[in-house]
């Protein structure tokens, strides 16, 4: 879940594309990247796309908000398919994960967007719905708009949201998705936003082209300098002196048994655990 690429299920040659891409999650949008006319379009398409199958890494749909006229016959139609996520816009109440769930198909994961202020409001609650939900998406641009906060390189103006969707996504166990970045041309706003999304916490990055898939890749992976400091906490506390102990020395810093939990995360997301 490094990167989860955006592309509009109504687009034939963007999909087609998306095939041979290396994201981790190739979305097939039908919400805000498909205009109104074009929704029962887009909605067969992406049953299309996703019976034939042929992509690289996980599959996934966005689906119209339920409650707008589209959502209900969104779902629907994905019912049976061989698809691994449902990215749902716009929760903004628990309530919300519960009618998912009852549409969704077993073994199929959720991701919940947070998108508006009621959202924030009630982050906690929708983190804790159980059920399909895997993960909490922060939609950035709709986010912005809705609270009327100023455009800053930085986000200053959403780094408390930034925080706290991290933090419910940990409390509940879940995946932190960060959002998109808007430039297409700015190789190094991305890779400024991508480092600030990983600084905060977030697994990945929500993406809008395939141009941002490397950028994201790099920054959510684990570098060989996190994979040797994080493999040397685990080789310290596999010693036999070190039975029992709740905290140790490692290389002149040190480390508790909390920090080797987190050496072992890391090393699985590298796939190097043992």
């Amino acid at each position: 879940m490094r990167s989860l690429l955006f592309l509009p299920a109504s687009n034939a040659r963007a999909v087609e594309k998306a095939r041979g891409l290396d994201c981790d999650v190739a979305v097939l949008d039908l919400e805000d990247a498909v205009a109104p006319e074009m929704k029962a379009e887009a909605r067969a398409a992406a049953v299309a796309a996703v019976k034939a199958g042929g992509f690289k890494g996980a599959v996934g749909v966005r689906v119209n908000a339920l409650g707008t006229e589209w959502g209900e016959a969104d779902l629907e139609a994905l019912a049976g398919l061989a698809l691994d996520w449902i990215v749902a816009p716009k929760v903004e109440e628990p309530g919300l994960i519960d009618a998912y769930d009852a549409r969704m198909d077993e073994g199929v994961s959720l991701c919940a967007m947070i998108e508006t202020p009621i959202a924030l409001m009630h982050l906690n609650a929708i983190a804790g719905g159980g059920g399909p939900l895997k993960a909490l998406m922060l939609g950035v641009n709709d986010l912005a708009a809705t609270l009327g906060s100023g455009a800053s390189k930085d986000r200053e103006p959403l780094k408390p949201w930034l925080a706290m969707t991290v933090a419910a996504a940990r409390a509940h166990g879940l995946l932190a998705i960060d959002g998109v970045f808007n430039g297409l041309s700015d190789p190094e706003g991305l890779a400024a936003e991508c480092a600030q999304g990983k600084l905060y916490g977030f697994d990945g990055k929500s993406l809008i082209h395939p141009n941002q898939i490397e950028a994201a890749h790099a920054a959510f992976s684990p570098t060989p300098e996190e994979i040797a400091a994080a493999q040397a906490i685990v080789d310290a506390f596999a010693v036999p002196e070190a039975e029992g102990l709740g905290a140790i020395r490692v290389d002149g810093a040190m480390v508790e048994r909390l920090h080797l939990l987190r050496a072992e995360a890391l090393l699985a997301r590298a796939g190097l655990s043992r």
